[in-house]
């Protein structure tokens, strides 16, 4: 099993999203003679899991069931365990993109918390790319790359534990594009331009405060940086339902009627039949602002 390349059949030891709903998803780590509970009953890794096929629809003890889906980033993005606080599927699709990452860049990214940009950065990169992230926490930064083995990933990422600030990202005049989440980006700005190209590449910095990105902007300005721009993504998802509306009367078609249809009497217009619409309202609670996204392109030397 590995999260940038699909296997078809579910292995002891693999990393499996059990589905419970759209709202309800968990990890689980495949286990000979292993048992997860969940609200529909117990899954036993064994004869539930183990060689069946991704995807497949799994009864649980209860009588309830569950789809068994093979890990993906996204997928991981809404169930991996929280170290710290991390990034979601909105940001990181701009940041990909954004980014211009694709099979063989190199990318450096501080810090690396709980890995949710790492998988997508590496799903974005493999096979032939390279990830190098720092995380200034030890068993962070060890957690982090225990979990990259589990995954299958381990090939495509050096994790390193020290403080980018100080002692930059281990490498210099390799990476494509840099990726900061860290308090105080501005002191990472210089470290970030010694580890790209001499050929440019892009650079993204996330915070949370706007004086964070003030500081960082003037930081990419002064080691000349071009094409400084700061984005902030906010998601709104409408939700769909029914609604029932009747049709409206607009009485008769006078510019149709006869002198002979113009003596009678008029008739009784009868109740109409409520039409099923499907419509959207907003949400009552918004999720709003997450972070800002400085981006910036280091000039051709």
């Amino acid at each position: 099993m590995s999260f940038v390349e699909y296997s078809d059949l579910i292995r002891d030891g693999d990393v499996a999203i059990v589905y419970l709903g759209h709202e309800s998803m968990m990890h689980v780590k495949v286990k000979q003679g292993a048992q997860t509970q969940t609200r529909y009953g117990v899954i036993r890794h064994s004869s539930d899991l183990i060689g069946r096929r991704y995807g497949s629809k799994v009864t649980c003890s209860k009588g309830g069931w569950v789809y068994v889906l093979h890990p993906t980033p996204e997928l991981w993005t809404v169930t991996l365990p929280h170290r710290t606080q991390i990034l979601y599927t909105t940001d990181i699709a701009t940041i990909t993109m954004m980014l211009e990452l694709k099979p063989g860049c190199v990318v450096c990214e501080s810090g690396t918390g709980s890995g949710s940009l790492s998988h997508a950065i590496l799903r974005s990169v493999a096979p032939t790319g390279h990830l190098h992230t720092v995380e200034f926490h030890q068993q962070r930064a060890e957690k982090a790359a225990e979990e990259f083995k589990e995954h299958g990933v381990d090939g495509l990422v050096t994790v390193r534990n020290q403080d980018v600030c100080k002692d930059g990202f281990g490498v210099s005049g390799v990476a494509d594009a840099v990726f900061l989440d860290i308090p105080s980006p501005w002191e990472a700005v210089r470290h970030a331009k010694a580890a790209m190209k001499r050929q440019g590449g892009r650079v993204c910095s996330f915070s949370p405060c706007i004086e964070q990105v003030q500081r960082t902007c003037e930081a990419l300005a002064e080691e000349g940086f071009e094409e400084i721009s700061t984005l902030e993504v906010l998601l709104r998802v409408h939700d769909v339902r029914t609604v029932y509306l009747p049709l409206p009367d607009f009485g008769a078609d006078l510019s149709a009627q006869t002198d002979d249809d113009d003596a009678a009497a008029p008739t009784e217009t009868k109740p109409q039949t409520p039409v099923a619409l499907k419509t959207t309202t907003l949400p009552r609670e918004m999720q709003g602002h997450t972070g800002y996204l400085t981006f910036a392109t280091k000039p051709r030397t």
